[in-house]
């Protein structure tokens, strides 16, 4: 990769001054030629260059520590995706904006300090654009380096592995769920079940951090149609590299059973750094004991997430108790919590970590680094399967959807239709007038849904679904159901007494001579009427029957 010379050789005056600047150089030179080489040797000073990589923001350092992790080098589109982009400007605009006093991102610090460049370079599997640390700051910063620490805790035994949890890309399938339930405001019927009470708050911030969702829980159209058309590697590396650089997706703040009060504020990117470089720390491949890697953690690094080891500035509590956590005795119930949490909960989620356990459904006792996690911390997409099945209609009507069917598709269908089951392979919805009725007033047309049926479906659409949709549209409910309570009666004077006293405004429509329906609600007035009349009732059905 070129040094430090090359890569600030096609920059003019201007923007040496700027870097001088940030490094505390006074660069007095009249031009490029004599300043560069000025400017470059002050920089290869080594006690200079730790002071200003020392004093480098947080996520500044965290985007050169990625860097470093990938041999100073990672391709520019992912290096920008996960830490910002870095704006482009004449010598005249820069110098009036001056970007460099109010960076965008990350990437934008380190550029205007000089420490990293922009070229193609050669690598395989073929040329392109990459963002570079260059050659001689990195070899000054890998003497920097902390040795990795080791292994924390132990490896697990074969019991407890005998029931292994791959990871999966199901969070991609979560999340177009999530999206159409957010559309048409199904989200409170997934926030009562009980499979997604521990995930759907999680998922929530990261469809927000990924700009998919807006701050008050309604969707990005455009952003999440490209999401939902990504291929499936390329959208679970969207969502880890967005949940990386997020300062948002607070996981302390989404642990479950747990009360957070005051104004108190931790750092979620910091602690996700460092709980990436704990699992950096183990070896690759090997199932790893979660107690024991926790445990080790209290014991080393207890601090891990607190200020200057503060235990008693957060003011958190558990649901139904009036008591403070504090102190370092609260740490299994808080900090311990959370490394379980993220290794069982986003870590698993993401595709980041496998989990095991000595039998079925039961706490994950074991974990390891996945083999995706390689990929998807560089910002790069695994190999996954392209989503190319088609929707089945089953006899009776109902759309069968797999999970390798196109996720855009099924947001859309999901949008005009009552959801029914989800298996662990499939989902089923059904087409209902209230969920017609329901798409139309968000511009969903039942000739859309006709058209989008003929393209993706796997057999030809059974003609009476296609004439019912159609009668839908033009003629509105011609067939409705709804539960109602039925009065039968041996014999039609009973009814005909009935109707003389002040229960008849409770007879409704008349079926036949000794069946009638019952207003709602009046099982008690008629029930009264009909003893007065000398008739008992049969109570076991609430004089009737519900229909």
């Amino acid at each position: 990769m070129p040094d430090l010379f090359h890569t600030l050789q096609g920059h003019d005056l201007g923007f040496l001054k700027i870097v001088a600047e940030a490094w505390g150089i006074e660069l007095n030179a009249p031009d490029v030629h004599t300043a560069l080489p000025r400017l470059t040797s002050e920089m290869l000073d080594a006690a200079l260059a730790e002071q200003v990589i020392g004093g480098l923001p947080e996520q500044a350092a965290a985007a050169l520590e990625a860097l470093l992790d990938h041999e100073g080098r990672i391709p520019w589109a992912m290096f920008t995706r996960r830490f910002g982009e870095v704006r482009t400007f004449g010598a005249a605009r820069r110098d009036r904006e001056k970007p460099e006093k109010n960076p965008i991102s990350p990437a934008e610090i380190l550029w205007y300090r000089g420490l990293i460049g922009k070229a193609f370079l050669n690598f395989p599997p073929e040329p392109q654009e990459f963002a570079y640390i260059p050659d001689d700051i990195l070899e000054f910063l890998e003497t920097l380096r902390p040795q990795k620490i080791e292994p924390l805790g132990r490896a697990a035994s074969p019991g407890e592995t005998r029931w292994s949890i791959p990871a999966t890309d199901e969070i991609l399938d979560d999340c177009c769920t999530l999206l159409a339930a957010l559309r048409t405001g199904k989200e409170a019927k997934l926030a009562e079940d009980p499979n997604w009470k521990t995930k759907l708050p999680f998922l929530l911030a990261l469809l927000k951090a990924a700009g998919l969702v807006r701050q008050d829980g309604s969707v990005q159209p455009e952003a999440t149609r490209q999401f939902l058309e990504a291929p499936r590697g390329q959208a679970l590396s969207t969502l880890v590299t967005r949940w990386l650089a997020s300062n948002t997706v607070n996981e302390l703040l989404l642990l479950p059973g747990l009360v957070f009060e005051g104004e108190w504020q931790n750092n979620p990117f910091h602690t996700r750094q460092v709980v990436l470089g704990f699992l950096d720390s183990l070896p690759k491949g090997v199932w790893w004991n979660l107690s024991a890697f926790i445990a080790a953690i209290r014991e080393q690094y207890s601090d891990f997430q607190r200020p200057a080891g503060d235990y008693d500035s957060w003011f958190i509590r558990k649901k139904g108790s009036d008591t403070f956590l504090r102190g370092i005795s609260s740490w299994d119930e808080i900090d311990g919590a959370l490394l379980r949490y993220m290794a069982t909960g986003p870590l698993h989620w993401l595709g980041l970590v496998d989990l095991a356990s000595n039998e079925q459904n039961t706490a994950p006792l074991a974990f390891r680094v996945s083999s995706w996690a390689t990929l998807l911390l560089a910002g790069q997409a695994p190999p996954l399967p392209q989503e190319r099945d088609a929707i089945e209609i089953t006899l009776d009507h109902r759309f069968k959807l797999s999970r390798l069917t196109s996720r855009a598709i099924r947001y859309q269908i999901a949008r005009f239709c009552e959801w029914d089951e989800e298996t662990s392979d499939f989902y089923f919805y059904r087409i209902t007038t209230t969920s017609l009725e329901k798409a139309q007033k968000q511009g969903l047309l039942p000739a859309h849904l006709v058209k989008l049926l003929l393209r993706v479906a796997r057999r030809p659409i059974p003609p009476a679904l296609i004439q019912a949709i159609e009668r839908w549209d033009k003629f509105g409910v011609e067939v409705g159901m709804q539960p109602v309570t039925l009065l039968r009666v041996s014999s039609p004077e009973i009814l005909e007494a009935l109707r003389k006293t002040k229960a008849s405004r409770s007879l409704m429509e008349t079926l036949n001579p000794t069946t009638v329906i019952l207003r709602p609600g009046s099982e008690e007035t008629v029930r009264k009427a009909l003893a007065e009349l000398g008739y008992l009732s049969d109570s076991s059905l609430s004089l009737g029957k519900r229909v």
